[in-house]
């Protein structure tokens, strides 16, 4: 495309999720729900590891920052998707639009990494069972939070640098709810092609590389589960089944829209929607049913709160 047609871009039009205004008014309904449900599921499985001391473990700090993550992750898209579907033309502005990009691919990213750190706690716990507590004590459990998000920080702000720049010419209408690297790069006036491959190679050495982890770390805990008494084999399947639900969910979207991009528009809307919403909402559910420390955790919580009402 030709260079004398570039355009600074002050902002962008997005194109949404869909052009039927009823169909916008039901998914509002819903995706309003639907987060409102999220960031009120995740706050409670906060508060509840922080105040009940049955839940004062490594495994449970770190649900207790996966949850933390969760809350970020579905608050950087979807209240902007929300309110524009009671709106025409759905506009953001270029720094909005530069903000999305960051803190979507940080916060992706530290979800990512925050899922092996999880699978790493489990591996100790049920492979290294009288060594645990030694080994996740609470300057390791924190430095790998830190670690997690120092690490997401690098990978979003490279990602943030390859796009801030580019030269962008046309109509600037990004056919998403949202702004997203593989949207933005199609405007580029320039060949994209060595940045798509960039692209694709920075997310991917994230997202494969955790997943690697994660294949080693329950490859390893399945051969110590095989070896275990029926008991002990059947509560380890129980947390771990928790914990591969999760990581299916929230990495199968990734893969195959930044790893392995099909480039079908509605499917890559879905994913989209999928791994910023729908995900967050089901981590919390996920973990509360089927965990039993959770599920007392929760009935205390009701007790109290009915126990207070009567008293009152």
């Amino acid at each position: 495309m030709d260079e004398g047609n570039q355009t600074v871009a002050t902002e962008f039009v997005l194109l949404g999720l869909t052009h039927s205004q009823n169909l916008q008014l039901i998914l509002f309904v819903m995706f309003l729900i639907l987060y409102v449900l999220t960031v009120s599921g995740n706050s409670i499985v906060m508060f509840l590891i922080t105040t009940d001391r049955h839940l004062h473990s490594p495994m449970y700090f770190f649900l207790a920052n996966l949850s933390f993550i969760d809350m970020w992750l579905s608050s950087v898209t979807t209240p902007k998707m929300i309110t524009d579907f009671l709106r025409e033309p759905k506009r953001i502005s270029f720094e909005g639009c530069m903000c999305q990009v960051f803190f979507d691919h940080c916060v992706g990213a530290v979800e990512m990494m925050m899922l092996v750190v999880m699978a790493y706690d489990r591996y100790v716990a049920i492979c290294k069972p009288l060594h645990y507590f030694t080994i996740m004590n609470l300057k390791r459990c924190t430095g790998l939070v830190l670690a997690s998000w120092t690490i997401s920080f690098v990978h979003a702000m490279s990602q943030l640098l390859a796009v801030v720049k580019l030269p962008l010419c046309g109509h600037m209408e990004i056919d998403s709810f949202f702004c997203d690297i593989p949207l933005i790069i199609k405007l580029s006036c320039t060949d994209s092609h060595d940045l798509d491959i960039y692209m694709n190679a920075n997310c991917g050495a994230v997202v494969v590389t955790c997943f690697i982890l994660l294949l080693i770390s329950y490859t390893y805990i399945l051969i110590t589960v095989r070896q275990s008494s029926k008991a002990g084999a059947s509560k380890a399947l129980s947390t771990c089944s928790a914990h591969i639900t999760v990581v299916m969910i929230f990495f199968v979207p990734c893969i195959f829209i930044y790893v392995w991009p099909l480039n079908i528009i509605w499917l890559d809307k879905f994913l989209a929607v999928f791994y910023t919403l729908i995900a967050p909402f089901l981590n919390p559910v996920i973990y509360t049913l089927r965990n039993k420390e959770m599920k007392n955790a929760i009935k205390k919580l009701k007790g109290y709160f009915m126990n207070h009402k009567d008293s009152t």
